[in-house]
């Protein structure tokens, strides 16, 4: 299986495949890999033993960040993914970053922000849309109406405890205007808004 992966100068952490999303632009429908990863989708989910001996086959010295972020939504595993962080804090004192599409709160039924204090360096939460009816018709995500402003409510927590809180769209899939509309609600929440690249 794979667990740990480079991409660029990063180290990434898969560690789930579920998510409560089925986004219609998700990258794990048209493949199962990245950049020569090998396949990320997991036969059973690692243990954090399992997680933490990966480590053990990088160099870490050779990476700029920890990411989490694989095949799956990483808050699906959020205490496991802070296990997870303290120890590479402990152990290799790099910055942790998780890729997240902010549903975290709703996924563990509680407010999750609190603990990512002094453990997650950056957050990067998927905004993909300024309206809440299209991102549910992007996401189709499980938990319904209360999803968009649900996500906007764990970046605002998030930025209590975070250090570095980014919300991202893709280039490309909006207009000017919708643009402009989500750097507003980036700034109305003091978060750095952030146009990525489009993958396909």
């Amino acid at each position: 299986m794979t667990i740990l992966y480079r991409v660029h100068h990063n180290l990434y952490v898969n560690m789930t495949n579920k998510c409560p999303c089925a986004c219609t632009f998700c990258l794990r429908q048209t493949r199962d890999e990245m950049e020569g990863s090998g396949s990320l989708w997991l036969k059973r989910e690692p243990s954090v033993e399992e997680i933490k001996k990966e480590f053990e086959k990088f160099d870490l010295s050779q990476f700029e960040e920890v990411v989490f972020c694989g095949f799956g939504e990483p808050t699906e595993r959020f205490d496991d993914l802070i296990q997870v962080a303290a120890f590479v804090k402990q152990t290799y004192g790099k910055p942790i970053r998780i890729n997240t599409n902010g549903l975290g709160n709703l996924i563990n039924n509680r407010n999750i922000a609190p603990d990512m204090k002094n453990m997650i360096d950056t957050i990067s939460i998927s905004l993909n849309t300024p309206n809440a009816e299209k991102y549910l018709e992007l996401t189709r995500s499980k938990f319904g109406q209360i999803s968009f402003q649900a996500m906007l409510n764990f970046a605002g927590e998030a930025k209590k405890y975070v250090p570095n809180v980014v919300l991202s769209t893709v280039d490309t899939t909006l207009t000017k205007e919708e643009e402009a509309q989500c750097s507003s609600i980036c700034r109305n929440l003091g978060v750095t808004y952030r146009i990525r690249p489009w993958e396909d």
